[in-house]
């Protein structure tokens, strides 16, 4: 098996913990059911601490203004499966982010936060609005992975 059919084996399995509850899946279906049903609003809080920016900084990259966010956080709603989509791919970026990186958070957040060449002299977090983007960071980390910086 080839290294990056490896990554995506080794990705399907994740989770994401928001308001105590785990939504974690192990299949592409299980991961389609979930972001179908909807993750809590409370997960964009989750990305904030792991890209350590502020709350509004990620509500951003989902496109949600502060005030919509506050009022379905409080009713305890889930994202839409857009959002839900969106915050599920990021949460597997960081993931393999952090695992590229030799589970050196500091390092990683440094390297989200610099314009890259191979982003087109783009911030890797500028990217994390669209799943484009994310692809794009995730190749990007797979040449880091393999030693191949151009």
């Amino acid at each position: 098996m080839n290294k990056a059919k490896a990554y995506s084996q080794e990705h399907l399995s994740s989770s994401i913990v928001s308001d105590g509850n785990t939504y974690s899946w192990s299949s592409p279906m299980e991961r389609v059911e979930i972001i179908r049903q909807g993750i809590p609003f409370s997960s964009i809080e989750r990305i904030s601490d792991r890209l350590n920016r502020p709350v509004k900084a990620v509500l951003s990259l989902v496109g949600m203004p502060q005030t919509t966010y506050n009022k379905k956080k409080s009713e305890r709603s889930l994202l839409d499966s857009r959002d839900s989509e969106l915050i599920v791919h990021i949460t597997e970026l960081l993931d393999f982010g952090i695992e590229v990186f030799n589970k050196e958070e500091e390092k990683f957040q440094r390297w989200l936060k610099k314009p890259n060449l191979s982003l087109g002299g783009h911030t890797p977090e500028s990217l994390l609005d669209t799943i484009t983007g994310i692809d794009e960071v995730r190749n990007s980390l797979n040449r880091i992975e393999y030693g191949n910086f151009a």
